[in-house]
């Protein structure tokens, strides 16, 4: 039997992917509670969270996909930690000053570019999508950020395809996702409704919900929503929008640590795996 594809998820936008016979990091973020990111322009913010895996226990990897180069994506250990020969696909801006770094695999993709890796008849196709990190003229003052559509081909099998957000506001550019990639298997939607000074950098639960609804993948599980004091839309919030609006059965949480099939849960397990909004959702490392 083909093995279903899969994510660990191990805190803040960092999961691993294991698709096929490949195996993904997102957005490397491995600070401890109270250890501070850096968020640039002088901004930090401190981690009340601690991650569910060592750099160390991670599995053999085939790349990095890395959103945009912020302190809670890409920190200090993923820095002096990963393997410099690792690729990571990331965007063109965060290419230039990773290969700065020393991690020479790096590789920008501008909007709507492809990369793709093959092993053993499979193919794992990178694309990236658009998206915008602050509205108006505040996007200027922040890192470029990608999304990634994640296309697995596998002989004998049908094709999978996971959408994951990236830290982008629900913009009117994004419509253009589901006109090119109307059949799209699971969705990993970066959340939080992170604010600084006011300004909403990240979706909350709304614009979460309201993506949700534009892409209609038919399974979305929520990250990036609790692990630093920016993050101003709990969880909760979230799926009680989706339950609203009547799609909960297409939503899963997980908890840190937890591994789960990319696919659509069985009705009968909603209440069990996504707990009521009023209800504080404790992850454990």
């Amino acid at each position: 039997m083909t093995e279903q594809p899969s994510v660990t998820f191990i805190g803040t936008a960092t999961t691993v992917l294991r698709l096929g016979g490949f195996t993904l990091l997102t957005d490397p973020n491995f600070l401890h509670r109270g250890q501070r990111a850096y968020l640039g322009k002088g901004l930090w913010s401190r981690r009340r969270t601690d991650p569910a895996l060592g750099i160390a226990q991670l599995p053999a990897l085939d790349a990095v996909v890395l959103s945009h180069l912020h302190g809670d994506h890409f920190d200090r250990v993923a820095r002096r930690e990963l393997d410099r020969e690792l690729p990571i696909v990331t965007t063109p801006s965060a290419e230039r000053k990773l290969r700065r770094w020393g991690f020479r695999a790096a590789e920008g993709l501008p909007t709507w570019r492809t990369r793709e890796m093959r092993r053993d008849g499979e193919t794992l196709r990178l694309t990236s999508m658009p998206g915008r990190h602050g509205p108006g003229i505040i996007d200027w003052l922040l890192p470029d950020v990608m999304g990634t559509m994640i296309d697995l081909e596998r002989p004998g099998c049908p094709g999978f395809r996971l959408y994951v957000t990236g830290d982008t506001l629900n913009r009117p550019m994004l419509a253009e996702i589901p006109r090119r990639y109307p059949d799209i298997d699971a969705m990993l939607v970066h959340l939080g409704g992170t604010r600084i000074a006011g300004i909403l950098l990240t979706m909350d639960a709304r614009q979460g919900a309201d993506l949700t609804e534009l892409i209609r993948p038919r399974l979305t599980l929520p990250i990036h929503y609790d692990d630093y004091p920016v993050f101003r839309s709990p969880l909760g919030h979230f799926l009680a929008e989706i339950r609203r609006r009547g799609f909960g059965d297409r939503v899963r949480a997980i908890a840190r640590g937890e591994t789960v099939a990319l696919a659509p849960p069985v009705v009968g397990d909603i209440d069990r795996l996504n707990p009521p909004a009023e209800v504080h959702v404790r992850r454990h490392p």
